[in-house]
């Protein structure tokens, strides 16, 4: 197999693309309120311009592989990179809320292929030894840019126009395009399935599956789960759709997705873990930003700003765990990675209604000192067995279950927080009667310098943030648990891989 003469060149170009497309899909979080105020729009309506790229993108993503393989993965990738550079400009020209719907739709049917094009490029690239500190470069686009992202937009919508998070795109999607023109070159194994017939019903199914899944787990917050007949009739088809997935790609000759690939067990198991890291990361970058912004007052840019700092720390940790990729087992790393999100977790967990700016700033910095120690190894354990001509539809898998992991993660911990400030406040407001001397001591005091509603308005308020509070320690609690049992499970069942020294 051919190597290409500057395979660094292949990392800086592959990743500035998947940089881009990752960065966007955290950076309009921020900048909802804006466009829907500007748009004439209510803030459900607006979350559509969210609901509408994640739909979209989750259809085309696991077709990526299938699709690299019949036209060629780098015009294939071109064409993505292209397409989503032209859709950005004009979802930040869009004169309405349905025409920004549309683009973004477009802008995720293009942005679907980068990532996973992404991967399969740098794995042809590099020989296995030295996969560990490619992937270990290209982390910062998968890793970093959810972090910048919410940084980035704020900054941009406080300071400019909401418009400009979408203008961004263009010059570094050119850029990209014109890296991926020069350095990166089709392997001939990696491009020996084009043509043949076209699978319709495998690409229709994952359509109808994922689309209808994305939709439920969008969706499912707003309208109360399985008490509103829509969200149980999403999640119904996309259960069924999806078992039929499976057995359709099983007995399918030539299927749009392999998932026999499942049966090599070191990328079974790195896809069952790259499932979770995904819901690390989307959530714990949703969950510090939602508590400072709710409970503490924080606009938009200061609640971003506190994540960078913890993704300059992962710049630093990156190439150091692509380093130790090549010389330590990779279950070892991983299980290290996730003894250190659990203990980030628990010290997440000491919040109080007093913890400052700075102290949320270290506690992010604990949070992101674990993620490079998961996601290098697992990526390279995902790849260490996988020949070049399966390159694509493995890098589809890998990304696809992240992305999964990741939407999951946030429906059902959303869901959690939200369960959990009802049953704190319902238990705080229990406290609130005429003989409970802290509630008597609350009111004098308040009525001394406001009105007696105003004082009683203001101790509800005061319960209402405390709640809120204890709801997020909760959440933290959970997610300390969940990751120590995560790292115990990585010791006991990922297989061992043989580590190469660099």
């Amino acid at each position: 197999m051919s190597r290409v003469a500057n395979p660094m060149f292949v990392c800086t170009a592959v990743s500035l693309a998947a940089f881009m497309e990752i960065l966007d899909t955290t950076i309009a979080n921020v900048a909802l309120t804006h466009i829907a105020g500007d748009l004439g729009a209510s803030t459900e309506e607006s979350t559509w311009i969210l609901t509408s790229y994640l739909l979209t993108n989750a259809i085309v993503l696991p077709a990526s592989g299938w699709l690299s393989d019949r036209i060629g993965r780098k015009t294939f990738f071109l064409c993505c990179i292209l397409g989503f550079t032209f859709s950005s400009f004009l979802c930040g020209i869009a004169p309405t809320l349905p025409w920004l719907i549309i683009f973004r739709l477009l802008q995720g049917i293009a942005g679907g292929g980068l990532q996973p094009s992404q991967q399969a490029i740098i794995k042809d690239s590099f020989p296995p030894e030295k996969l560990g500190m490619a992937f270990a470069v290209t982390g910062i686009s998968t890793v970093f840019a959810p972090i910048l992202g919410p940084a980035l937009g704020g900054y941009i919508t406080e300071q400019f126009s909401w418009r400009w998070i979408f203008f961004v795109n263009i010059p570094i999607g050119i850029l990209a395009a014109l890296l991926v023109k020069k350095y990166v070159q089709d392997v001939s194994e990696a491009t020996a399935h084009q043509g043949g017939a076209v699978d319709f019903i495998g690409i229709g199914l994952l359509a109808v599956g994922l689309g209808t899944l994305q939709l439920a787990l969008d969706n499912g917050e707003q309208y109360d789960w399985f008490a509103d007949f829509y969200i149980c009739l999403l999640l119904g088809i996309a259960f069924l759709t999806l078992i039929a997935v499976v057995v359709w790609m099983l007995h399918h000759k030539k299927p749009v997705l392999n998932l026999k690939l499942f049966a090599v067990p070191s990328f079974a198991m790195a896809c069952i873990m790259t499932f979770f890291i995904g819901a690390f990361v989307n959530v714990t970058v949703m969950l510090m930003p939602m508590l400072v912004q709710k409970c503490f007052g924080y606009n938009a840019e200061t609640a971003g700003m506190i994540l960078v700092p913890g993704g300059i720390m992962m710049l630093f940790l990156l190439p150091l765990t692509g380093r130790l990729s090549g010389k330590i087992q990779p279950k070892y790393l991983v299980s290290f990675g996730l003894f250190l999100c659990a203990g980030s977790m628990w010290c997440a967990a000491g919040i109080t209604p007093q913890t400052d700016q700075d102290t949320f700033v270290y506690l992010r910095i604990l949070q992101a000192v674990g993620m490079p120690f998961l996601f290098v190894p697992v990526t390279a354990l995902a790849f260490s067995k996988i020949p070049v001509k399966d390159s694509n539809n493995a890098s589809a898998i890998t990304v696809l279950m992240k992305n999964i992991g990741g939407s999951l993660g946030i429906s059902l911990l959303t869901s959690y927080l939200v369960q959990r400030q009802q049953i704190n406040q319902a238990q705080l407001v229990s406290h609130l009667t005429p003989d409970s001397w802290g509630y008597q001591a609350a009111v004098e005091q308040g009525v001394q310098f406001l009105p007696p509603q105003m004082a009683a308005m203001q101790i509800y308020q005061m319960v209402q943030q405390q709640a809120a509070i204890l709801a997020y320690i909760d959440v933290f609690w959970l997610l300390t648990y969940i990751f120590f049992a995560l790292a115990v499970l990585a010791l006991i069942f990922l297989p061992k891989n043989k580590a190469v020294e660099f």
